[in-house]
């Protein structure tokens, strides 16, 4: 498959997942959509990816992990021999484990194999299976795909505190019922982004907690603090409209539940290491 023809191919229309290889260039200019995707690293030297405004120098059987609606540019790299799985971000947001895995990691853009051998084989197992399912033309190759995707997500997520430990040393359990109730509010929140107040007081009452049980317990569960979170909501939301020519920048901030285009633009960029008409404009096609 041409992998150019494949990375501006609106395969998520009608599927949730794709996996591709075989590309003889080594570069491909800055971009993003709306789908993720993993990247096995090929081989030889070098391998440079970048991620948002980070160059990252690999070797072959390194990861680089891409969340909808990142930029990302490959430098100079093989091709040829990397594989790429692509899924859409509806399929990130089917499942609430999902989504928080993807945003505890969404400041982590590489596995490396040297670092984390054992995460690094576990998930290039997975990958060498993912590819041959779906090269296999069979009727379930895209259900049996999404297995794969979902168990590459859950043992990333099994190697967390590797990746990225915290400050005590321990992780801790968030009790079920709490976990039910941010999610309630954070399914309302994304269902409901024009609402005026949105501030961690006012979404800790409506889950039935004290704003400092609710902040610790969503940090734990997801990696980051609630007015980041919110943020990335936001922007992720924003971003899922430029493809929308008739909409505004202003009415695009408007929708996404942005109070002033100066605010949108500010969060924006401290997010995204660009303003979002840049950002717009990198990739009108995607």
């Amino acid at each position: 498959m041409d992998y150019q023809e494949y990375e501006t191919y609106g395969f998520y229309n009608s599927h949730a997942i794709n996996v591709a290889t075989g590309y003889e260039g080594r570069s491909y200019q800055n971009h993003w959509h709306t789908y993720g995707e993993i990247i096995r690293v090929g081989e030889g030297s070098p391998n440079i990816y970048r991620v948002n405004q980070t160059n990252y120098m690999l070797e072959e059987g390194d990861f680089v992990l891409v969340w909808p609606m990142e930029q990302h540019e490959i430098v100079d790299a093989d091709r040829k021999k990397a594989v790429v799985i692509q899924f859409t971000s509806a399929f990130v947001k089917s499942l609430f484990d999902f989504e928080r895995i993807m945003h505890y990691y969404h400041d982590i853009h590489v596995i490396s194999r040297r670092h984390h051998p054992e995460l690094a084989d576990k998930l290039s197992s997975l990958t060498d299976e993912m590819a041959a399912i779906y090269n296999s033309e069979g009727r379930t190759r895209e259900s049996r795909c999404c297995m794969l995707l979902l168990q590459m997500l859950v043992i990333l997520d099994d190697y967390r505190y590797e990746l990225r430990p915290e400050p005590s040393g321990a992780g801790g359990t968030v009790p079920k019922e709490t976990v039910k109730k941010i999610m309630e509010v954070t399914d309302y929140i994304k269902n409901n982004l024009t609402d005026e107040d949105f501030s961690e007081s006012t979404i800790a009452d409506m889950a039935g907690f004290s704003k400092e049980y609710f902040s610790k317990a969503f940090k734990e569960l997801t990696g980051i603090n609630y007015n980041k979170w919110l943020n990335m909501i936001r922007i992720d939301a924003a971003i899922a409209l430029f493809p929308i020519d008739s909409m505004s920048l202003t009415d695009i901030a408007m929708q996404s539940g942005f109070q002033s285009i100066p605010s949108f633009n500010r969060v924006f960029k401290s997010l995204k290491g660009i303003t979002p008409s840049e950002y717009r404009n990198l990739n009108k096609v995607q």
